[in-house]
């Protein structure tokens, strides 16, 4: 037997590490760290991440041998390890659904890291003899044309022709077009120069180049002031000039495709892309080129923040107050917290770029601890848009809109203009109602006896579902409760709102923008297509105040803001004055002035009296008081530990022994730190079932990090041990966004 074993971190949820023999008898040996493997566990093979070598115990039982090595050479080293290690720890997760969680789905399941090379399209012999007569205007005829003058990447065909991967599988079966690697003439080359810098941008500029090491940075500037354009002006000098990659993180999967199509046309190297919209192979793809240090650009959503970096030059959050960094299921990671981690192991500058930043940056900023440059004027001839608060109390509203605003909607329409109609809520209406008995259609899986969970009402009418838990079924054709036709959808949704438009305004297209429009792959980006550059109207959710460029859109309508006015969560306040900021952004980003319609039943709300008198900066200023004297974060650190189980109760029950644990591990803090740490609950959760389990949560809160901290260490392991814990399914959230 070797003297040395492997320590190998699994992909499951228990706090430790599996022994096994090196394959072949071979001798584990610290080299070995780092490296995939492919092991025996019980009847099933995993694959996991070798975390150390070490000593076999004298009275140790004989070891199983490990089935064969996946990796010549470690896949996780230096940094990328060493962050690895970190974040179990912070989080307090088990470090085999760390790797796990930072490796692509093709490297978790054991696939060979791929080759990178570039790869294009071209014509076969029978394709370019048969261009003409695909038929005209077709996509198809579109990418066999465009493939004429030779192999194109494919990069360059995602921007050149959205959805162009179903026409080029069509002309594969037909043998007409192929799949070819490239070499690096075919590869993107920079054709588009940049503009000259405003003097706000040339001062932060000449601001970030004499940044040297790792240097957290806040760029808060306004929207539509040309934070792109710093970050591409940075990433050229900074990372491209001397050889280094580049990290960029955005929220949304909708926005990679407008910033990689502005990228590549100014960088002139390949960008590489990194989201949960391309197939397996794809991300295994650029994580592999980024391993290798040959992808020297990635832009990526949320996943991206682990992607290997081993010449990194510098990364970048974008729109870093989102809320879709936050990772709420599986490890609980917040990805620009992770990417300010990395960075300060990589020793590089890393920018968060935000009109409307959170409060946790804002703070950081405040205290000193990140450097703070604005852009406070609009890039260009651009200018702010006016801002107005209509008051529908007593007026009428059709699908929810005021005849004032439907008058907005078309006098700029007739000056050759485009709207954005922004309603936070898709589907046709939120509740289906019984105007006779008052009977409203609930989830049978997510309502409890004190409260039911309304279905969606969906398709027209013609459909619900259930937007917690995925539920569908068809509406009802009486009431069930008294057999009454007077089923009547209540409220209104995204696709009320477009039906409505598109009667009114015919003469315009009408597009609805929601997760449901845009779900296939490059949807957002075709729909847009369709709006041209003639007069228009999008109807939206918040995937459209994400940093989309629409230097046509003159009118920004917001419909159904009262909702979020009113709520139990304390980020409630900050979330909206985000969201009412950045869609109101979107107006008059080019020559023509924009303005922006609030309609609300509450107009003296403090909330909109603060942003429209004074800014986002204004509400910061008033919510972070108010936050200081709740002792809530940034003033307080907290973890949510969370528990589900099928069997009212059970949930409770756990909870309870955890709640035990922790106080007894307050009480043996020193004295300092015991003072601080509050152990409340358990509760049942906000929403106390979902998906037929019944749900309660327990909140830990403390003002300093290193009792909170103290506290997990001394209880999170032994959980896993608890009797209760074997009927429940339990999480914990380390620094939660939200309470749900």
């Amino acid at each position: 037997m070797p003297a040395d074993v492997l320590r190998i971190a699994l992909p499951l949820p228990l706090p430790q590490l599996f022994d096994y023999r090196a394959p072949g008898a071979a001798e584990a040996v610290p080299a070995d760290v780092g490296r995939r493997i492919r092991v025996p566990f019980g009847p099933r093979q995993l694959v996991g991440v070798v975390a150390a070598t070490g000593p076999a115990g004298t009275d140790a039982p004989p070891l199983r041998e490990a089935l064969e090595w996946l990796d010549e050479q470690p896949l996780f080293q230096g940094e990328s390890l060493a962050t690895a290690r970190w974040l179990a720890r912070y989080l307090h997760v088990p470090l085999g659904e760390v790797f796990a969680t930072a490796l692509p789905a093709g490297l978790r399941r054991g696939d060979p890291l791929p080759a990178t090379a570039a790869h294009g399209r071209a014509l076969t012999a029978a394709g370019a003899g048969a261009v003409d007569t695909l038929r005209a205007g077709g996509r198809p005829r579109r990418l066999a044309e465009l493939l004429r003058a030779g192999p194109v990447a494919d990069d360059l065909l995602d921007d050149a022709i959205p959805g162009w991967r179903a026409a080029a599988r069509g002309l594969e079966e037909r043998g007409l077009v192929e799949r070819v690697a490239l070499d690096a003439s075919a590869l993107p080359a920079a054709v588009q120069p940049g503009p000259t810098p405003t003097a706000e941008q040339a001062d932060v500029l000449a601001a970030l180049r004499a940044t040297e090491g790792f240097t957290p940075v806040l760029l808060e500037g306004i929207t539509g002031s040309g934070k792109t354009e710093v970050y591409l002006q940075l990433i050229a000098e900074h990372c491209l000039a001397r050889d280094r990659q580049a990290l960029v993180l955005v929220p949304e999967i909708g926005l990679t495709p407008q910033m990689l199509g502005r990228f590549r046309a100014r960088l002139g190297v390949p960008v590489h892309a990194l989201h949960s919209g391309l197939s397996d192979g794809e991300r295994a793809r650029t994580w592999a080129a980024a391993w290798r240090g040959e992808a020297r650009v990635v832009v990526g959503t949320r996943s991206a923040a682990f992607v290997p970096l081993p010449e990194a030059g510098l990364i970048v959050v974008d729109e870093e107050h989102d809320g879709s960094y936050k990772q709420q299921d599986g490890i609980r990671y917040h990805a620009r917290d992770l990417a300010l981690v990395r960075g300060k192991a990589l020793q590089v500058p890393v920018l968060l770029g935000s009109a409307t930043p959170s409060l946790e940056t804002l703070h950081n900023a405040r205290a000193g601890r990140y450097a703070h440059l604005r852009l406070r004027t609009r890039a260009g001839a651009a200018r702010p848009p006016r801002v107005r608060v209509l008051d529908v109390r007593k007026r009428a509203l059709h699908a929810g809109l005021s005849d004032e605003l439907l008058a907005a909607v078309r006098g700029a329409l007739d000056a050759d203009g485009q709207v954005l109609v922004f309603r936070n809520r898709r589907g046709y209406a939120p509740v289906l109602l019984c105007h006779d008995c008052g009977w409203s259609a609930a989830c049978p899986r997510c309502s409890t006896d004190e409260r039911a969970m309304p279905m969606t009402v969906h398709a027209g009418g013609r459909r619900l579902q259930c937007h917690h838990c995925g539920s569908r079924r068809p509406v009802p054709m009486a009431c069930p409760d008294c057999a009454g036709l007077a089923l009547q959808p209540q409220g209104v949704g995204t696709e009320r709102i477009e039906e409505l438009l598109a009667a009114r305004f015919a003469d315009v297209p009408v597009l609805r923008i929601d997760s449901a429009s845009t779900r296939r792959r490059d949807g957002l980006a075709r729909e847009l297509a369709k709006l041209g550059d003639g007069p228009g109207i999008l109807v939206g959710t918040q995937m459209l105040a994400k940093g989309h460029d629409l230097p046509k859109l003159v009118l920004v309508c917001v419909a159904g803001i009262d909702e979020g006015l009113f709520s139990a969560d304390f980020r409630a306040s900050e979330k909206l004055a985000q969201l009412l900021v950045q869609v109101s952004g979107r107006a008059g980003r080019a020559e023509r002035p924009g303005e922006v319609l609030l309609q609300t039943h509450h107009p003296e709300h403090p909330l909109l009296q603060v942003l429209v008198g004074g800014g986002y900066r204004a509400f910061a200023d008033a919510e972070l008081g108010q936050r200081e004297a709740a002792g809530f974060p940034p003033f307080a650190h907290m973890a949510l530990l969370r528990a589900e189980a099928k069997q009212a109760g059970a949930a409770e029950d756990f909870l309870r022994v955890a709640a035990a644990a922790f106080n007894q591990a307050r009480d043996g803090l020193p004295h300092g730190q015991a003072r601080t740490l509050l152990v409340s609950g358990p509760v049942p959760a906000p929403m106390p079932r979902r998906a037929g389990m019944h749900r309660a949560q327990l909140l830990l809160c403390s003002q300093a990090r290193p009792a909170l901290h103290a506290a997990l260490d001394a209880v999170v392991d032994g959980l896993h041990a608890l009797p209760e814990a074997r009927r429940v399914r339990w999480s914990l959230d380390v620094d939660p966004v939200d309470l749900y």
